[in-house]
């Protein structure tokens, strides 16, 4: 017999060639394991601003660094799981166009994510993580829309997650969601240790996902047998619509 029922797809909108490992390397390898085909679309490679111990090593150039930070995702993107492209847009600042709106609408049309996860709304630290949380959102939108490529199947309504900013009470960002990422977390460490150009930041999302841990086992009851070690926060966009509260 035939299995007609649809894969289960999840997107991922990073403004820089490591975001998506630091904030849901834990999110991405969960879904794959659970049979989602997982895709990372990299808005830049964070060459400007996100790769100071490759410039400086000197004798460096941008593109020498962007094909670091590439095969650093790519090496990544790998070990969770997930497919990954890359816009290559430029970073500090990073901006996009019509027809870059277009091009991840595109996206969005091919791949039918059943959930999107992407950075907070604000982020008075970097810029470019809401200026990517609004491109992901606003071609959400495009590709909902009938009349844009007209024929083609439209993207539903799906949940939009903010995973987490580097300093969430400056951003105004407070999970709703805590994923329990331990069962994961071997491969999410390893991917993060793909990431040789931010190494200083290696052990600060270890502390970061054991205190996200700690929080989901308060939040599931600390008398229960479940072990939760490990763990990622989101927030929501839209609200949840369900028929159970449980």
């Amino acid at each position: 017999m035939t299995n007609n029922t649809p894969k289960k797809t999840a997107l991922v909108v990073s403004a820089h060639s490591a975001d998506f490992v630091w904030r849901a390397g834990g999110a991405i390898a969960l879904h794959h394991a659970q049979g989602y085909d997982v895709h990372v679309v990299c808005l830049s490679f964070g060459e400007r601003g996100e790769s100071a111990k490759l410039w400086r090593k000197g004798e460096m150039s941008e593109a020498k660094v962007k094909a670091a930070r590439r095969s650093e995702a790519q090496a990544a993107a790998e070990i969770l799981g997930a497919s990954i492209e890359f816009f290559d847009l430029g970073d500090y600042p990073l901006r996009a166009d019509k027809e870059t709106l277009f091009r991840l609408a595109d996206v969005y049309r091919r791949v039918q994510p059943h959930f999107v996860l992407t950075h907070s709304l604000q982020d008075p630290y970097n810029y470019d993580h809401p200026t990517a949380t609004h491109l992901a959102q606003e071609a959400r939108i495009i590709a909902q829309a009938e009349g844009y490529r007209p024929g083609e199947k439209i993207v539903g309504a799906p949940p939009v997650y903010c995973f987490e900013p580097h300093q969430p009470e400056q951003c105004n960002w407070k999970p709703d969601v805590l994923l329990d990422i331990t069962s994961v977390w071997d491969k999410k460490y390893q991917a993060i240790q793909c990431m040789a150009g931010q190494e200083h930041l290696w052990e600060y999302y270890t502390r970061v996902a054991q205190q996200r841990g700690v929080q989901a086992k308060r939040n599931v009851g600390i008398t229960t047998s479940r072990e939760i070690i490990y763990g990622e926060g989101y927030q929501s966009i839209f609200p949840r619509v369900t028929e159970d509260l449980a």
